[in-house]
């Protein structure tokens, strides 16, 4: 009987060890947008501080990263601030405790060489791609409506930044508001009509940010501060000398492995957004911020992109791990 109840022990003990190493290992989803943090990533910055094993999954859009979130699969996940609101306004359990980016012109509407498209009124009829309820959707309707060009009248396409590039190489569209990898191969054969940086000057400000699963944040307040902490730190590296940072081989090279993107892309677009060092971040994750959220929250809605609106979106911002990181 001693050989039965050890190997059944070691078992035991095997899957007790398989489980601890689960709990230990911490999904999180990712896009492809250009930003210093991404070099941290490619270093393995985010393991050391945390001392957890973290499985990086890549998404295209922000609306797959809330799908893999709203599902319990992934605690937190790379966004923008349009998916954010739609999230918000169906009442998904998560918080935004991280800005990556003010979105700048690293996000453009390009329309392509040869298709008739020379002004705003132009895109009447037109064939426009975009991934829906993302920050570029969120930035194609606020622009339409700036130059008074109805958004039903234009042709608007669901496609993910991937098929946005087959799309565009076999002549199916006219044009695009995307961001990297498929921004560059569009801007080859393509000339920019906008872009997000100019967008927010409208008064349809755009961001990159992190969230996280309420459950988790509650359980994990210190991984959420050392992710916080490291990302504060690679935005401070960048922001003590952007183009050292952006012309440095190493940093390009890294981000441009882990987004897709071509190196000169990479330090092109770097400058394209700004990255609020952690400081100004505790100011912004407060009233600035859920205004924004709520005010794309109702232009969402008014275009039928969301079906309700909540009374008050701050629970969906916190600036906690930010203050803790701080300290």
């Amino acid at each position: 009987m001693t050989r039965p109840i050890l190997t059944s022990l070691l078992v035991s003990l095997a899957l007790a060890a398989s489980f601890a190493h689960a709990e230990d290992a911490v999904t999180i989803a990712f896009q492809t947008g250009v930003d210093p943090s991404k070099v941290a990533q490619a270093d393995g910055d985010y393991e050391k501080a945390t001392g957890k094993k973290i499985n990086w999954r890549k998404f295209e859009s922000g609306a797959e990263v809330i799908a893999a979130v709203a599902s319990g699969d992934v605690p937190i996940g790379n966004i923008g601030s349009s998916p954010l609101a739609a999230a918000a306004s169906r009442g998904l359990p998560i918080q935004t405790f991280l800005v990556t980016g003010v979105i700048g012109e690293s996000e453009a509407l390009v329309v392509r060489n040869g298709s008739g498209i020379n002004k705003p009124a132009d895109l009447v009829g037109k064939k426009i791609a975009v991934p829906y309820v993302s920050t570029t959707h969120y930035s194609l309707l606020a622009a339409l409506k700036h130059w008074k060009v109805d958004a039903g009248k234009v042709n608007i396409l669901n496609l993910r930044p991937s098929e946005i590039a087959a799309a565009w190489q076999r002549g199916d569209i006219d044009g695009a508001y995307v961001w990297e990898p498929a921004l560059g191969k569009v801007k080859a054969s393509g000339k920019v009509l906008t872009s997000s940086a100019e967008v927010s000057k409208w008064g349809a400000p755009t961001y990159d940010l992190w969230i996280v699963r309420q459950d988790f944040a509650q359980k994990n307040p210190d991984f959420l501060k050392q992710f916080v902490k490291v990302t504060g730190g690679v935005f401070d590296r960048y922001n003590k000398d952007p183009k050292g940072f952006a012309s440095n081989p190493a940093n390009v090279e890294k981000i441009a492995r882990l987004t897709g993107s071509k190196p000169e892309e990479v330090t092109a677009l770097l400058p394209g957004n700004v990255y609020p060092s952690l400081k100004e971040q505790s100011a912004l994750l407060q009233k600035p911020f859920v205004k924004a959220v709520s005010d794309t929250s109702v232009f969402l809605k008014s275009q039928g992109k969301v079906d309700s609106l909540q009374a008050d979106y701050s629970s969906y911002v916190t600036n906690q791990f930010i203050n803790a990181a701080l300290r």
